[in-house]
């Protein structure tokens, strides 16, 4: 029943998509389809969740200098977040579990704008309490790019992503050859890539295991998974921000890194 009424959805958002296709400004026809997406997650993922736009600071973000703007930023709402004036703010690194920047037609271009956003994003230190090592936990925040259109098969747009790695200097991390070793390493900028209604490329540190240990141990530079297909695929980006929501809802924040470096001086009495 989840995946079927999530195809609906799917192919809903497909044809929501076409509405503003009449509109003259290209301004407007990319507003109403990152609002559908918006409207998608705010009905699906939790009333503990916020979904926002923005920007994302961490503890040694400095005042003024130049940061991305987020399409979509879902954040834990039982964090703060800083109110600029208007509909601006920043969150903070610690309340943000993902990033989705969404594009009406992926293309190659668009497709490196939301890689290096997502290289920028992952510089940020998040700063959490120690977790037991039996725990999952997220290697840090998982950045997607979800497109309305783009190539029929996914092989092409991780041709892209190659040729973008090779072109900005983008180096892949080094993976270990079982899955509990791959879900600790952040991906050098995205996390995945989803063309509603083509199919999915996702990085292999993904908390929903689809693979063998073994297949990965005869492929050890194996890193990203491609899958060509009309639905299922708003069902699997479902899943994955889900089981990110209930694995980030376990940490706590560490303020340390927040106060080091500020002109203190401490007395002391007995």
């Amino acid at each position: 029943m989840l995946k079927s009424h999530l195809d609906i959805r799917e192919d809903l958002l497909l044809r929501f998509s076409e509405i503003p296709s009449i509109s003259g400004h290209p301004l407007h026809k990319g507003i109403p389809r990152e609002v559908f997406i918006k409207e998608f997650l705010m009905d699906h993922l939790g009333e503990n969740i916020g979904i926002d736009t923005g920007e994302i600071i961490d503890a040694h973000s400095q005042p003024g200098k130049s940061r991305n703007q987020i399409d979509i930023v879902i954040y834990r709402k039982n964090y703060p977040r800083l109110h600029f004036g208007g509909n601006v703010y920043a969150f903070l690194a610690e309340s943000v579990i993902a990033t989705i920047e969404v594009k009406s037609r992926l293309t190659k271009q668009r497709l490196e704008q939301g890689i290096l956003t997502a290289r920028n994003l992952k510089i940020l230190k998040q700063s959490h309490f120690a977790q037991s090592d039996t725990e999952f936990r997220l290697p840090g925040i998982i950045n997607y790019v979800v497109a309305y259109d783009g190539p029929k098969k996914m092989n092409v747009v991780h041709k892209w992503l190659k040729e973008i790695y090779e072109k900005n200097g983008i180096s892949e991390p080094t993976m270990g050859n079982t899955w509990r070793e791959r879900v600790k390493i952040p991906s050098a900028s995205v996390e995945g890539v989803f063309v509603l209604g083509k199919g999915y490329l996702y990085f292999d540190n993904a908390l929903i295991n689809l693979f063998k240990d073994e297949d990965r141990q005869k492929n050890p530079l194996m890193r990203w998974f491609m899958v060509d297909q009309q639905q299922g695929n708003l069902f699997f980006l479902f899943l994955l921000l889900t089981q990110a929501i209930s694995v980030a809802s376990t940490s706590q924040f560490n303020p340390g890194p927040y106060i080091q470096g500020l002109p203190i001086k401490f007395g002391f009495s007995r």
